[in-house]
């Protein structure tokens, strides 16, 4: 008996309901701070086809990903056999959901009077998953085996009994077991969340009735997507930019994209790009996948849930042993720069047709930061977090402070709080930098500075800033935005001893002090034509200094009650001719 609409509409919100409960439920179960403070997860219900359902909202990096890792278990094993409570992982970076080692994904088959009806996915950070160093990535691998251990679609559970010795095979081959394996448990329990929420879908509203809905939630989806493609002018744009380096080399990496626009579909060719790398930033064709739906859904109907039928019209075009889409064995644990890298790369293609829907650019890069070293009673600790930025500013609003970049979305930072108690450091500055960068009529984000300084006796420092040579643009006569780094400052001293944009398991001491920081965003538009007040309030608000405002914008102020004294000569000379301009115009 088919649903009407109304109770279709109804299960639609239970199944999006309910990837929200898995979501809280294994961000609830987790030890890890990575998990359950920085929320580096995703959830979600995907068909027996592997077709996107349900998405909870988390790291934008892993929208749509999950669907690949499904068809990876499909591909090995055979749904016929498959029993309930079953439960798969795969962490392959080459196939299906695979992004880097540290993102395990964990399938679990729902099935309802013996029909498979879909299947509940995870896909999380484990805080620890072997490898050449703590926390599982590093910035100078050279190949996947260094990077941990590997997973490639194996049954952890079977008819909802753990295989004991999977289980203890994770457990003998990871620095914190007790952590990780608190992360794979926090997995299952959202997976066992999710298959009882749809047994009730099933159970009030029928099997049938939920078929129904899932296929007009996916048409749906690709109805509301192509009425957003229609809206872009039909055409080809492109772009090319340069990432800093490997991390083993300081050569700079070309990359460049084409989109091709018409009425059916959306292409994005990244032929001409780098080959694959030797150091660990190179990409997989998941999250080259997962760059390309997300800016997609950014410019066509980012306020429509996510499913498959949102990304019906997307095409991607990468060769194989690319920097965006690596071949086995390359080494891919900080592969989230050359993801960022794509997005960024079509961000800036569709700038000039899409400005209403996206800003100038930001700092981009994750900024991941993998601090590690002992406690006094000699436990190991791993501090793993990515760090917040500042955002381009749009054609007419400045950008945003002091957020995280786009890859990781709805991910936060370790709260200060948090550090200090979990680990034997102490956070002496958290503060926005205010450099003078970014000047625009709309102004860049400020990015921030964030001091750790160690207070155990011995630690080790591994950073991946990306755009720490190439700034973030800008757009209109706006200034581009500054560079991300990570600096360290021996105890006593204030000169840094190093100050880089990746750094693998650098040496610290009892007293030494970490200092990342991230870039301001990109400005738009000339500084001369940004109005006095809103420099007044920049200044009194301590996001430009006087200095700034004079040298940046035209504007002389008093430094004790930040009154007008003066205009520069070039400011005044803007305003004459926009005045002019729009004497003529009014004519017009």
């Amino acid at each position: 008996m088919a649903a009407d609409p109304f109770t279709r509409t109804i299960i639609q919100e239970h199944l999006r309901s309910a990837a929200n409960e898995m979501f809280v439920r294994l961000g609830k179960a987790s030890k890890s701070p990575i998990i359950y403070e920085v929320l580096d997860y995703s959830c979600a219900f995907i068909s027996p086809e592997s077709e996107l359902i349900a998405e909870a909202q988390g790291v934008p990096g892993f929208t749509g990903v999950l669907p690949f890792a499904v068809q990876s278990i499909l591909d090995k094993y055979d749904p016929g056999e498959m029993l309930p409570g079953d439960i798969y992982a795969t962490n392959d970076p080459y196939s299906g959901g695979g992004t880097h080692l540290s993102d395990v994904c964990l399938i679990g088959p729902i099935f309802w009077k013996g029909e498979l009806v879909a299947f509940a996915a995870n896909k999380a950070h484990w805080t620890e998953v072997g490898g050449m160093a703590a926390g599982s990535w590093t910035t100078d691998a050279t190949e996947i085996f260094q990077e941990g251990l590997q997973l490639p679609a194996v049954k952890l559970y079977e008819g909802g009994e753990a295989v004991d010795a999977l289980i203890d095979l994770i457990s003998a081959n990871v620095r914190l077991p007790d952590m990780t394996l608190s992360d794979l448990y926090a997995g299952v329990a959202a997976i066992r969340a999710g298959e009882a929420r749809v047994h009730e879908i099933c159970q009030r509203y029928s099997l049938a009735a939920l078929r129904q809905s899932i296929r007009e939630l996916l048409d749906q989806g690709e109805l509301v997507a192509r009425e957003g493609l229609s809206a872009l002018p039909n055409g080809t744009y492109e772009a090319s930019d340069w990432m800093d380096d490997d991390g083993l080399s300081e050569d700079p990496i070309p990359i460049q994209v084409k989109v091709t626009i018409d009425d059916e579909s959306f292409t994005a060719d990244f032929t001409g790009s780098s080959p694959q790398v030797s150091g660990p930033i190179n990409g997989t064709w998941a999250r080259l996948q997962s760059s390309c739906r997300v800016v997609f859904k950014g410019v066509t109907s980012p306020g429509h849930p996510n499913s498959e039928g949102s990304f019906r019209p997307v095409k991607v075009i990468c060769p194989e042993g690319t920097i965006f889409r690596a071949k086995r064995p390359a080494p891919v644990s900080t592969y989230w720069e050359a993801g960022a890298a794509a997005v960024d790369l079509l961000w800036r293609a569709l700038f000039p047709i899409a400005k209403d829907r996206l800003t100038v650019g930001h700092f981009l890069s994750i900024c991941g930061t993998s601090l590690t070293g002992k406690h006094e009673n000699g436990d190991l600790f791993v501090l793993v977090e990515p760090q917040a930025g500042g955002w381009g500013a749009g054609v007419d609003r400045d950008g945003e402070s002091g957020l995280v970049a786009q890859g990781d979305g709805e991910t936060y930072n370790i709260p200060v709080e948090v550090c200090e108690a979990r680990y034997p450091i102490l956070v002496e500055q958290y503060a926005f930098d205010i450099v003078p960068h970014g000047a625009g009529e709309y102004r860049g984000g400020r990015g921030l500075v964030r001091d750790y300084r160690i207070l155990c006796e011995e630690a080790t420092l591994t950073t991946t800033f990306g755009r720490h040579r190439y700034p973030p643009w800008a757009s209109g006569g706006g200034q581009d935005g500054s560079i991300n780094s990570a600096a360290v400052f021996p105890q006593g001293s204030e000169k840094p001893s190093v100050w880089r944009g990746k750094l693998a398991r650098h040496p610290l001491r009892k007293g030494d002090l970490a200092r990342l920081i991230t870039g301001t965003g990109g400005g738009h538009g000339d500084p001369h034509d940004r109005p006095v007040e809103r420099v007044r309030e920049d200044v009194r608000n301590g996001q430009v200094t006087l200095q700034q405002a004079e040298e940046h914008y035209g504007v002389r102020l008093q430094s004790e009650t930040l009154e007008l004294s003066g205009i520069s000569a070039a400011r005044e000379r803007r305003s004459d001719g926009v005045r002019k301009g729009a004497k003529i115009g009014s004519r017009r």
